[in-house]
């Protein structure tokens, strides 16, 4: 559904699987069904790469975070933990890909915005932190569950849960490793829109994709690295600067403007 009329890129990889529509908006859909979405070592490795080359493209605007079959993601892959954390160099290794990962979606120039249905699970919830947004079908469950397996969960997705939730809710779902619904996700400020059932909240973030790809890649661009350095502890004057400076001689703001007189919409 998501991905109808949008044109595979070539640079897929075994489990996950990249689209791009002429609307702007791409699709990194976690295309490992039978598994529920496990994320191997190898689907880990390969996302930096993967959104790098990505925010190469000319025509991407949004990026739409999903998971195939009904489900978002389980997880990590349980059936590699085992040799993962056989020594604590393999652990040290599987983090930093882990983080690099989430780091590198986290920091994607454009908008991103996870679409959750099923299961969002351990690493799975950890991607859908690292967005933007977080819209999620009424049946989805959310949670992040080391606590079930006595891994120390890495600094960077902590921190960054505890940004999104606050500390209470963070440890919440740290301590206890415990499932909540969407509802009870949307009160922790964990997702940010609820649907009925998977195609209406596929169907709602589509929508909202096309939106977000019409408005200023410019306003949005600023907004969010002042929005990033100030819950980060960094200074927003900093992280607006070149923006502020760049918007002086860029079109976005004539066209705005012009458009809003004429009565149009803007052609950004």
């Amino acid at each position: 559904m998501l991905t109808a009329e949008r044109k595979d890129l070539p640079y897929s990889v075994p489990g996950l699987r990249l689209a791009l529509g002429e609307d702007g908006v791409a699709v990194l859909t976690l295309d490992r069904p039978e598994k529920k979405n496990a994320l191997t070592r190898t689907m880990w490795a390969a996302i930096p790469g993967m959104l790098a080359r990505l925010a190469e493209e000319p025509g991407v605007r949004v990026l739409l975070l999903a998971g195939a079959g009904g489900a978002f993601s389980a997880g990590a892959d349980i059936a590699e933990l085992a040799e993962v954390y056989g020594s604590p160099e393999a652990a040290d290794a599987y983090h930093a890909v882990n983080v690099a990962a989430e780091t590198a979606l986290a920091e994607f120039p454009h908008p991103t915005l996870a679409v959750i249905d099923g299961p969002c699970v351990g690493g799975g919830c950890q991607l859908a932190v690292a967005c933007d947004l977080r819209f999620a079908a009424r049946g989805a469950r959310l949670g992040i569950t080391p606590a079930k397996l006595g891994i120390v969960y890495p600094a960077v997705p902590t921190a960054r849960l505890a940004r999104l939730l606050g500390p209470a809710r963070a440890k919440y779902l740290l301590y206890s490793a415990e499932l909540v619904t969407a509802d009870q996700a949307l009160t922790f400020g964990l997702v940010d829109e609820v649907a009925d059932d998977a195609a209406s909240v596929a169907d709602r973030a589509l929508a909202f994709a096309r939106t977000l790809a019409s408005r200023s890649a410019q306003t949005q661009g600023a907004v969010k690295a002042v929005v990033d350095a100030t819950v980060a502890g960094g200074d927003p004057q900093v992280a607006v600067a070149s923006w502020e400076r760049a918007s002086r001689t860029t079109p976005d703001v004539r066209e705005g403007l012009a458009a809003f007189l004429e009565r149009r919409a803007p052609r950004f």
